[in-house]
């Protein structure tokens, strides 16, 4: 993940139960890959968040992919 992506995300157990969030809010990155999961437009966001950038939603999406990338996954086999 890039550094300036990076730096926009944040992990302080304090906010939000330590959840990764957009730094220097209470924004979890989890809601935002949500509302885009659901279809909403990145304009749509931003207006609702007045306060988020739309490099902090790309920082949501990147950081969720580098998650995504370093879980491990034991598929299991089917019951007969």
């Amino acid at each position: 993940m890039d550094e300036a992506l990076r730096q926009r995300i944040s992990i302080i157990p304090q906010v939000m139960t330590g959840k990764p969030v957009i730094s220097g809010t209470r924004i979890p990155v989890e809601l935002i890959v949500r509302m885009l999961a659901q279809g909403l437009p990145e304009d749509d966001i931003l207006q609702e968040y007045p306060s988020l950038q739309r490099d902090d939603i790309r920082a949501a999406l990147a950081y969720a992919a580098e998650v995504l990338a370093h879980e491990d996954v034991f598929p299991l086999a089917a019951r007969k």
